[in-house]
């Protein structure tokens, strides 16, 4: 199965703006021997915080000053701060916008501390690993990570006389139970088949063997890849999910939460959102992704990773190895917040939410395929916008809107060579 990651990028034109830092760093000067880290994220500050009481009381003489800002003003921030010298010491970086800060030297090279350390990146996904590996060099170690399972309504599946989706489910089981559920009187829809990436359609291409971006040429063109997409087109012609208009008046998660959708490809960072809303709480629960030619789920995640202009790398290095830790994990995975990505240490997050079974986003990671990326993600993202709309209304075939993505996609990553 094709792992979704583009090769090694000499040279990024698209993103010069980022290039170069003062090396002036991100921390705060010392004091008698003290030295204090930043540390940027965009959310689960309460369980950071833990993060960070743990690893100040191993390591006396370090203080770590937590920053929050909201996701839009976070890649903002970083961005400015990168380019300026004002980056946190440490922050949360995802594998779509790893590159671009890796190729401008703006990333704290881990691999020779991770080999001194004896650390041991099996006990991570490798998919993970390898997203995060640029030229050789490892920039970070896994915080977490995500796959994406088939959510269900079991009061709406009871209500229609629908059996449960089971591990077994394919496409075709899918499509059945959507129009079995599907009831136009009450506005229910039998699934949601948004315009959706990473929950959706990267998804399905997988399952159909087809890929999206590989050794730097798109991948729409390939009648497989436009399979997968085939799969969600069918579902909107059949009328058994809300449209695009609908989706944009209330996003497709929304819509399964009040009731109106009975079937929701959905991630597992959303099981904590479930599970607090205590009138959904005992009528939903998952199961793995219903397969195509073959068994596939998205898998991605956040990696802890260090700005290169730090004043103190040192005791940088030291926070970012505890981050990736054991006990990091352990931590995480007691809050419920997310699936640690430390090998062993995920049972304690399916637990904390005994209600749902959880344990079908554990078993879906042996054929996880990594989130598509390259140089310059953002750019082709736009374009997928821009072309597979008019597929999922039914004003353009599926080979039409892929086929003229790919030609526009291609272009873009010729720019990044």
């Amino acid at each position: 199965m094709r792992k979704w990651i583009a090769g090694s990028v000499t040279a990024v034109a698209a993103v010069t703006l980022l290039a170069g830092c003062s090396g002036t760093g991100g921390g705060a000067g010392t004091e008698g021997g003290d030295v204090t880290l930043t540390y940027g994220v965009w959310s689960q500050d309460e369980t950071m915080q833990q993060l960070i009481d743990a690893f100040e009381d191993e390591n006396p003489g370090i203080t770590v000053d937590l920053q929050v800002n909201p996701w839009t003003e976070y890649w903002t921030k970083l961005q400015v701060g990168a380019q300026g010298g004002t980056a946190p010491d440490a922050f949360w970086m995802l594998g779509d916008r790893f590159q671009v800060y890796a190729a401008n030297d703006q990333l704290l090279p881990l691999g020779d501390a991770i080999e001194q350390a004896g650390v041991d990146t099996g006990v991570y996904p490798e998919a993970l690993v390898n997203l995060f590996t640029y030229d050789g060099e490892l920039y970070g170690l896994p915080k977490d990570f995500d796959t994406i399972g088939l959510w269900y309504n079991k009061a709406l599946f009871d209500k229609a006389g629908v059996a449960y989706p089971t591990d077994e489910w394919t496409w075709g089981d899918v499509s059945a139970a959507a129009a079995e559920l599907t009831d136009p009187a009450t506005g229910v829809y039998g699934i949601a088949a948004p315009l959706n990436r990473q929950e959706g359609f990267y998804n399905t291409v997988a399952q159909a063997g087809g890929y999206i971006v590989e050794d730097g040429k798109s991948g729409y063109d390939d009648p497989k890849t436009q399979e997968g997409l085939q799969f969600w087109t069918d579902l909107q012609a059949a009328g058994v999910s809300p449209t695009l208009e609908q989706f944009a008046d209330t996003e497709a998660v929304a819509q399964f939460e009040n009731g109106t959708v009975a079937m929701y490809y959905g991630g597992s960072f959303y099981a904590q959102r479930f599970y607090d809303n205590a009138e959904l709480r005992p009528n939903v629960d998952v199961t793995v992704l219903p397969q195509g030619a073959e068994r596939a789920t998205v898998i991605n995640g956040i990696q802890n990773v260090g700005f290169a202009g730090t004043e103190h790398p040192e005791e940088l290095k030291k926070f970012l190895l505890f981050l990736g830790g054991k006990e990091a994990a352990e931590i995480q995975a007691a809050t419920g917040a997310v699936i640690p990505a430390y090998e062993g240490t995920q049972q304690a997050w399916v637990d904390s939410m005994p209600e749902f079974n959880l344990q079908a986003f554990i078993d879906e990671v042996p054929y996880g395929v990594v989130y598509p990326v390259s140089a310059d993600t953002a750019a082709w993202n736009a374009l997928e916008d821009q072309y597979l709309p008019p597929a999922w209304n039914g004003t353009e075939t599926v080979q039409e809107a892929a086929d003229r993505l790919a030609t526009a996609m291609n272009d873009v990553l010729a720019k990044e060579e």
